[in-house]
């Protein structure tokens, strides 16, 4: 259903609508952060709940978008995006009303399953709403509104959090989703591709559990030995039904992960990049966040607020990609911006023992690296993709994001907890008989950054010595993250370079109910930092129609 109104309006709504449904999903990936200081104090949660506020959304994102999309594809954009849209609204609502850690991390998955259908189907309806002449300025305006609710995240957060509980960055989302639901309502018109793919339920259950396995045995990890069964159980079944996934992929008719993505080397490569990448952003901020509230005391406020020191350089570059993009190679764009953050990263992990001056610095790399290796990573992803795969490339370049951001997340709590535990033991081995086993109760606390109980329960005496075992898990797992990071960085340098003679991905023909043209599914919807990084002239994640076009007469664009 949509109101009667002239065609200026009905595309302003509608793209007021998208960029109302990318704010959200890209705020609260950020939001969250702020508050999980405050949720571990008032829910009791340890560290390993605490990955799990963040991972349960990422999972059900990364299981639910490629379904999402076919979906919206075979029974209407529209509907399948409404849904979503209520389907958050839902989960936001519950998660402000939750009680305990187990209904927080349930409602949040809630939550991941209503953004993920927003998130794979966005841009699709943008791309039929708008002609071909206004859709880039269009989808701009939808990846900066996208950019700026990652932003705004930890500054509203920090104000919010000075004034009421945590229950109000859930509660914040309410105003911007009933704006969207009505919006998309009324000016929203209806299209599906008629030529949609059948939906690949084997591979999708597979890839689902799977994935929830292997981050349930590396957050497990965090408050149990690598031996237990809590902990060895989940892996093996994960890496189990990983490979079940695979060997289904191979022999399936209508594959989720068709192996020909395989061989697409840029595409390889961005997915890649974007699992390393987002996975270190996901680790870091994490513990970025735990060190400042729980183990230097800051408000969350002041927390809040140092986060502008990111944010303003990644919204900045990112508003200069698509300039960058233009002027100078796709791969050297690419690599120089993710070493820019590899440093940022590093830079970040040496708080605690460096003047807040060196993190400062930390966070205007890593967020200026963000903000210029995003649009390049995007537009080049889909270089090499086969014609008719488009679509299954778009949701698996989206799902690598969500799994680096729940699977890294989780193996890096594991790394920064045990590291933490294991130095509290050395620096607590000369005690003996009570005291003792008192300390060694409070292993857990030391790792999750909980200082304060250690101190409530041990005394005084005890504090610098959990915080040097705290800061050596910190410093350890963010390393990790900046490691990971430069090895993203080598992967974009060699994996996509331009090899002579290969031709360009051809679009995917499909037919929308409104006649209008298709989507490319090489324009992948996006979330957090890649939003804003797809504020180019290009529309966000690859080909653009006169590329499409250069393609068509044998040509490729340039790398």
């Amino acid at each position: 259903m949509t109101l009667s109104l002239t065609e200026s309006r009905r595309r302003r709504l509608t793209l007021f609508a998208m960029c109302m449904a990318t704010f959200m999903t890209s705020l609260d990936l950020t939001i969250v952060n702020v508050a999980l200081p405050s949720m571990q104090s008032e829910l009791h949660m340890g560290a390993a709940e605490l990955e799990w506020v963040i991972s349960a959304y990422s999972l059900s994102l990364a299981a639910v978008i490629p379904a999402g999309g076919a979906l919206g594809d075979r029974y209407g954009r529209k509907r399948v995006f409404l849904a979503g849209m209520v389907v958050f609204s839902i989960g936001v609502v519950a998660c402000a009303v939750a009680w305990n850690a187990l209904s927080l991390i349930a409602f949040r998955a809630v939550q991941g399953v209503g953004g993920a259908a927003m998130l794979a189907l966005g841009l699709s309806i943008i791309t039929e709403t708008y002609p071909k002449e206004r859709r880039a300025s269009a989808i701009g305006a939808w990846a900066a509104i996208g950019g700026t609710g990652f932003g705004a995240g930890p500054v509203g957060g920090g104000i919010l959090l000075t004034f009421f509980g945590w229950q109000s960055v859930f509660w914040i989302n309410l105003p911007f989703a009933a704006l969207g639901i009505a919006c998309t309502f009324l000016a929203v018109r209806e299209s599906r591709n008629p030529q949609a793919r059948r939906l690949d339920v084997p591979g999708i259950v597979l890839s689902a559990l799977g994935l929830v396995c292997l981050t349930l045995g590396f957050v497990e990890s965090a408050d149990h030995p690598w031996g237990a069964a809590v902990v060895a159980f989940p892996l093996m079944a994960g890496v189990a039904l990983l490979l079940a996934f695979f060997g289904w992929e191979r022999r399936a008719p209508y594959p989720m992960m068709p192996p020909a993505l395989l061989r697409a080397r840029s595409f390889a490569s961005a997915s890649g990049i974007y699992l390393l990448c987002y996975g270190g952003m996901s680790g870091a901020l994490f513990w970025v966040t735990l060190y400042f509230q729980d183990v230097a005391g800051w408000s969350v406020l002041r927390t809040g607020l140092s986060w502008l020191f990111m944010n303003i350089p990644f919204l900045t570059m990112a508003q200069f990609g698509g300039r960058l993009d233009s002027r100078f190679r796709s791969v050297t764009v690419a690599t120089s911006g993710i070493l820019l953050a590899a440093v940022g990263v590093f830079l970040l992990s040496r708080a605690g023992t460096t003047p807040f001056a060196v993190s400062a610095l930390g966070y205007v790399l890593y967020g200026g690296g963000f903000g210029t290796f995003v649009p390049a990573v995007t537009h080049v992803a889909m270089r090499d993709v086969p014609a008719g795969a488009s679509g299954a490339a778009s949701g698996v370049l989206n799902a690598s994001r969500q799994i680096g951001s729940s699977v890294c997340l989780a193996v890096l709590g594991a790394v920064g907890v045990n590291s933490a535990v294991s130095a509290w033991q050395e620096k607590t081995a000369g005690l003996d008989g009570a005291q003792r086993a008192q300390v060694l109760e409070r292993s857990r606390d030391v790792g999750g950054g909980r200082l304060h109980t250690v101190v409530e329960a041990l005394g005084e005496p005890f504090r610098q010595p959990a915080v040097d075992s705290f800061l050596h898990g910190y410093q350890l797992s963010i390393g990790i993250a900046a490691a990971a990071t430069a090895v993203a960085a080598v992967l974009a340098w060699t994996g996509f370079r331009q090899r002579a003679g290969l031709p360009s991905a051809a679009p995917e023909p499909t037919t929308p109910e409104s006649g209008a043209p298709e989507p490319s599914a090489a324009e992948p919807a996006s979330a957090g930092p890649a939003s804003a990084g797809s504020a180019g002239p290009r529309p966000a994640g690859g080909s653009s129609a006169d590329e499409v076009t250069v393609a068509g007469k044998g040509l490729r664009p340039r790398p």
